[in-house]
């Protein structure tokens, strides 16, 4: 008895649950005839509306080329008056005195001739009166035939749904942390009044997974075939993008999404091993001279190691921040007001800038080895080379390496780029904005390098996810026989 009850239970409430689908189904029948009923409507309406505003325009039209006829035919009329009465008036005028004429040549009298020899004379105009119309009576340049646009209007019809487009990638380029996308229509359409471009961003090749880390990014209205995207941060390694045509009535289905790559150079400031005076958050810096960045004593117990790893081989990595095997730092402290990034270079070319505040009484902006000391101080021992603004007492630029150091006769931009080419051992410093280089160091790295920044009573902030410009890469090219790297700093 137990189980004949479970049985039925189970059947009970596997058709209670059939029930519920099946009046939910209901349901959106229901509502997809409420949806039938209103989107033919709105359709019914807009079809009367083009239909109506068809007629306006072939009745518009009507109407001025009527008038344009019965112009031309007032016209006409006019000339051709006007020509018929002076000819009339010189008609009658020349009958007259031919009859005139005639008596007196009947006449045997000569005092008539003379009544008749003057009239004649002042008839001279009439003998040179024009008997060509002027004005002719031909309207046929005025004819109409519209067989051809009746051929139009029979072949009108309901707009179809727009072709898939498809994306160029060969044509697309990425550069200057700028993306320009290239797509085509298998045929043209003259019907298609905007396209829509989607874009997110990933850090996975290939077609988008179900579920993506980053939302769709849209961009309306483009009227090209291509578009570009200007500014953009590239704190992933892959841009995937889509695109669909629009005309007034549908949007067509999404290109295949196309994965572009952006490589660029991210990091993080290590906060953990900042010096206490330095607040950071996030990557920006702010001098605090009551040591608000001095972290909680269990925090500081619990701290095994900085997240440090290497942007070239990130590609082999997943693309959350994994820590290397080396032991956390201990913390800058005493005058060397330091915090690195956590990442280090040890391949490739980087690109990074930094926006500093001038008034700060020192900043400096470099790399160190990760064998910079606890109290080393940028740019004073062999782990580390930068420019050093100082605002102490007199302002000065200089590039600093070893403890030795050489002023910049630059003006001291709000900006500075910063470009390591590991494998050449190439270090350079440009003004961000105008992209004049500013200073070279020409080195052999002998192990990775750290981007490392110092502040003392002031604040800066980071620029990271961009490309090397490309104005940049030329000069690195064109310089690369002839450095103007400072041999004794380096």
């Amino acid at each position: 008895m137990g189980d004949q009850k479970e049985s039925l239970r189970k059947i009970t409430h596997t058709l209670a649950m059939k029930n519920e689908e099946i009046s939910n189904f209901v349901c959106t029948l229901k509502q997809s005839l409420d949806n039938l009923e209103a989107n033919s409507g709105r359709v019914q309406e807009d079809l009367e509306s083009e239909f109506t505003s068809l007629h306006s325009v072939l009745d518009e039209m009507k109407e001025n080329m009527m008038t344009r006829i019965k112009q031309e035919r007032a016209s006409r009329t006019y000339e051709l008056q006007s020509q018929l009465s002076a000819c009339s008036k010189a008609l009658e005028s020349s009958e007259e005195l031919l009859e005139l004429a005639n008596q007196t040549l009947c006449s045997s009298e000569t005092d008539g001739f003379t009544q008749v020899t003057d009239p004649l004379v002042t008839m001279a105009p009439a003998f040179r009166l024009s008997l060509k119309a002027k004005a002719s009576d031909n309207m046929s340049h005025l004819m109409v035939d519209f067989s051809q646009e009746r051929g139009m209007l029979q072949g009108l019809r309901f707009l179809p749904v727009p072709a898939t487009p498809e994306i160029q990638v060969s044509e697309c380029q990425v550069c200057d942390n700028t993306v320009t996308v290239v797509w085509s229509l298998p045929e043209p359409d003259s019907k298609i009044d905007h396209y829509i471009l989607e874009h997110r961003r990933t850090n996975h090749e290939g077609p988008p997974r179900i579920r993506e880390d980053y939302p769709w990014m849209v961009v309306e209205g483009i009227k090209e075939l291509e578009h570009t995207l200007t500014g953009l941060r590239f704190d992933t390694r892959y841009l995937t993008f889509r695109v669909r045509a629009c005309n007034k009535a549908v949007a067509g289905e999404f290109s295949e999404p196309v994965t572009l790559e952006t490589h660029a150079f991210n990091f993080k400031l290590d906060a953990a091993s900042s010096h206490q005076n330095l607040k950071v958050e996030d990557l920006s810096v702010e001098w605090d001279s009551t040591g608000g960045k001095i972290q909680d004593i269990r925090k500081e117990k619990n701290r095994t190691n900085s997240p440090m790893h290497s942007p070239a081989r990130s590609a082999l990595m997943s693309p959350k921040r994994a820590p290397t095997a080396r032991p956390g730092r201990d913390r800058f402290t005493a005058e060397s007001y330091t915090v690195l990034a956590d990442t280090m270079i040890d391949a490739g070319h980087q690109y990074w800038e930094v926006r500093f505040d001038k008034e700060s009484k020192a900043f400096a902006v470099g790399v160190a080895l990760r064998s910079l000391g606890r109290f080393d101080q940028l740019g004073k021992s062999s782990a580390s080379w930068c420019i050093h603004l100082n605002n102490w007492l007199q302002q000065s630029l200089t590039a600093k390496h070893n403890n030795k150091a050489r002023t910049l006769d630059c003006p001291i931009p709000n900006s500075i780029g910063v470009y390591v080419n590991y494998d050449e051992g190439v270090l350079s410093f440009y003004n961000a904005k105008t992209k004049q280089l500013m200073h070279t160091f020409k080195t052999k790295f002998q192990q990775p390098v750290i981007p490392a920044f110092m502040v003392w009573n002031g604040s800066f902030s980071v620029v990271t996810g961009l490309q090397v410009p490309s104005v940049v890469q030329s000069g690195q090219r064109k310089n690369s026989g002839t450095s103007s790297s400072n041999a004794s700093l380096t």
